[in-house]
Parts: structure tokens; sequence; C-alpha cells
């Protein structure tokens, strides 16, 4: 896309509705135009379009509508109060009650931590000064294929991971190297909806699937778009729902790849915390036809500052993204990357997840034991670091009501593009430390819904 001083095209746009929308132009509710007639009017292309509103719609200043189009929220006020927006991982300088996207930071052992810097601060050679790998610090991936054996059962070596500064650098990093102006690409519907501008900046097409209890309905991807090239899903935990993907529908989607030389990009995001149950394996642990991309973060399993995600690719394709990743130094800090490596070695990391797991386990407890006791309905899950909450009416009006209240909840509404289905909040547990807490916090929150 285009890009001047000003920044990105797409931005000036999105910065243009959303004055509009500020200055009372644009009211709640109003329809804009469809994005390949507004495209026309601006002499832009139409994925520049698509991307200032799915910006705006990942922010709350617009919503979809399905075949409808796209309106202004309803919840937006006019005037300089509307400079709320939903609320994600890292975007307030402390966190807010029922934030999403953030794990424990209570629980982090930061002296553990700082130790384990120390040495590698105190121990550093000149050679250590320097840029290192394009794809990451061979003692990182060494360390993280090793952990994907143990706890994943997937095999891999060391040149098939890149280390990358988070997942919208990874999904940059994959689009960049296989897709291609005009792709498809298969996304949950609900789904993550911060990662769509970038997609669409792309220039590729976004096919929503439905979601239902069995995690993304493959037949449905068959039927809608059978010829997309990409497929992104979240199987372990499906996001926001949490539900996993069935043993049928991973086979029935690694024969799709096959047939189709499609690729199944697999955000692990949170697999690593499950309550109940034995977890179903990795897609990528069953890809015999070498079409899968498997991508982690630690920002949910340690904390969102470090910057680091990894993926794992595909043997054939290495050299692909081995040239792509040349185009820019790896991102994370050659010392952070080092004290991490020591830190899984070490077992530390696993000593922290084990703790983090029982810790959440309680959470989750304190925070569903208190809705129910207010008379709210929970969506019952497995795992993962959040959780659902029915609710009757529009939930974008009550997440809206919540953020004024400092409470950080969403509405599912919110992450929905063309699917339907019950209203919900979306909440987190994570950084609730003690039943009283969450008492209070959820008394808080049934005082603005009810």
């Amino acid at each position: 896309m285009n890009e001047t001083p000003r920044g990105p095209r797409y931005q000036q746009i999105s910065r243009q509705l959303k004055a509009a929308i500020e200055q009372g132009e644009l009211v709640p509710g109003k329809r804009l135009p469809a994005s390949r007639v507004y495209a026309q009017e601006l002499g832009v292309s139409r994925a520049t379009v698509e991307a200032a509103y799915g910006e705006l719609v990942a922010q709350g200043w617009l919503e979809r509508r399905g075949q409808a189009g796209t309106f202004v929220s309803a919840g937006v006020v006019p005037g300089p109060v509307a400079t709320e927006s939903v609320w994600y991982g890292g975007e307030q300088p402390e966190p807010q009650p029922f934030q999403m996207g953030l794990p424990a930071l209570d629980l982090f052992p930061r002296a553990q931590w700082a130790r384990v810097m120390g040495r590698r601060l105190r121990t550093q050679t000149r050679f250590d000064l320097a840029l290192g790998d394009v794809c990451g610090e061979a003692g990182l991936r060494t360390a993280i294929v090793e952990y994907l054996r143990f706890s994943r059962s997937i095999e891999c070596l060391p040149e098939q991971v890149f280390i990358t500064t988070g997942f919208a650098a990874s999904m940059m990093l994959i689009l960049q190297t296989l897709g291609k102006v005009g792709d498809k690409i298969w996304l949950e519907d609900p789904g993550f909806p911060l990662i769509r501008p970038l997609i669409a900046r792309q220039g590729m097409t976004l096919c929503p699937i439905p979601v239902d209890d069995e995690g993304l309905c493959v037949e449905a991807g068959l039927q809608r778009a059978p010829d997309a090239r990409f497929a992104l899903l979240t199987p372990a935990h499906q996001s926001p729902l949490g539900v996993a993907l069935s043993l049928p529908r991973r086979h029935q989607l690694l024969d799709w790849a096959a047939h189709r030389e499609a690729w199944i990009i697999e955000d692990d995001y949170d697999s690593e915390f499950r309550y109940q149950g034995k977890p179903l394996p990795p897609v990528k642990s069953l890809d015999a036809p070498q079409r899968v991309i498997y991508a982690g973060t630690f920002s949910k399993s340690l904390f969102p500052a470090l910057r680091t995600a990894w993926l794992v690719v595909p043997l054939p394709q290495v050299a692909a993204f081995r040239e792509q990743a040349s185009l820019a130094a790896c991102g994370v800090p050659l010392l952070w990357q080092m004290t991490l490596a020591d830190f899984i070695r070490e077992g530390h990391f696993w000593r922290h997840l084990k703790k983090m797991r029982q810790h959440y386990a309680q959470r989750r407890q304190w925070l569903e034991q208190t809705l129910v006791e207010q008379g709210f309905s929970v969506v019952p899950q497995q795992g993962g670091i959040q959780l659902v909450m029915t609710v009757e009416g529009d939930d974008r009006e009550l997440a809206r009501r919540g953020r004024a209240a400092r409470l950080a909840v969403q509405a599912l509404s919110d992450w929905r593009i063309d699917s339907r289905g019950k209203s919900g909040l979306l909440m987190s547990f994570t950084n609730i430390s003690s039943l009283a807490m969450a008492q209070q916090q959820v008394r808080m929150l049934a005082a603005i819904i009810k």
C-alpha cells in the first residue's frame, strides 16, 4: 500500500473517519459506503479501504453487520470524550480488571530471571555484541526444539525455528514469504480481531469460517472458499470460545491443505494452560504432508514485554523463510534471547508453567464461582486464560459501560465477522489474586449490567 510521510494510506483514511465520528459528522448507526464504492471515490485499492475499516472495527469505532454492511458503532459517543477503545494486553500502564492478553504478572519469577540475565551479562564476550543470526540465536532455537519435542510431540530441527518480535511479526513473515495479493485466507469467526487489518494490508481476502462445538467448521470452509491459500486457526483453545478442534476435523483440514497445496497457520497462543483432561495433539504433530506452520509466543507464558515469539516452518520452506528474514535483523535483543534460552534449559520455564497452571485453575474457579453467585452464566471451557459470560441484549453497549467504569471486558460481538450467536462478555482471570478480589470486581460488573 502507498505510504507517505503521514503514514500508510489506510491509516490516513481511518484517522479521517475517526475524526468524522468524533465531530458528529458520522453518527452512531450510520452506514458507511461499501469498500468497493469508497475505494473508487478515493482512488485507492479496495484492500486499503478494507484495512482502514478493519482497524476501526478492532478499535470499536465501527461494527460489521454481515451483508448489511459496515456501520458506526452504536456505543460511540461523539465529541472529545469518545477516546475509549477495546483494551488489549499492554495498552494500559497497569492491568485493568478482567484485562485480556496478560499473564499473571505477580507470578513471574523476576528474581530468578534477573539472576539468569545477570550471569549472561557477566559472561558476555565481544562477539555477543553483534546482531547475531537473522533467524534468531541458535541456543534459543535449540531450546524451543527440545521444549516442543517433550511438551507437544513435535519433531523439528533448529533451522526450522524462526524468532520474531510477536505474533503480528510472525504473521508478516509468513504472508510475505508465501502469500501474494489476492490470496484467500480462512479465519475463525469469531476470532481475534486485531490480526485482520494486518492481513488485509497484505491485499489478501478474508474468508470468515464459523466455529461450533468442534472448532472451525472445515466443511463450511470447503464450501465457501475451497481455493483458499491459508487457514489461520487456534485449534488447542479456540480464541475466544475455548473449544478444541476435533481430531476428525484436524485430519480433514490436513487433507484439504495437502490436496490444495494450502498452508495451515496453527496459532498456539495459550495451549500450555489446560485444566481438565488431556489436550489433543497439535495439528503440527500430525503434519505428514508438511503444510502446517506452527506459531507460538512467550507473551502469555512469561510476560508481554519480552516481545519474543517463534515459528516452526516446514523443512522444504526453510530457505524461502530465511531469505525473507534476512531482509531485516531479528528484532529481539540477543541478550534477551540468550537469557530465555538459559531459562528454558535450566528448567525454570517448566517450573513456572506448572505453577501457573495451578494458580490459573484456582483463579478461574474464583471468577466463575463469583459470576454464578451473581446469577450469570459462564460458557464451559477446558483451558485457556479467559472465559466467556453469556449476557442478554447488546453486549457492545455493556462492554462500553464496563470500559467507562475501568473494567476491561470485551464484547463477543466485536470478535465476530459474519457469524451470529449469543451475546457475551469476554474477560480474563489471570490477574485475580484472591476470592475477595474476584467478588469485588464482579460486584462492580453486576452493578453496571443489572
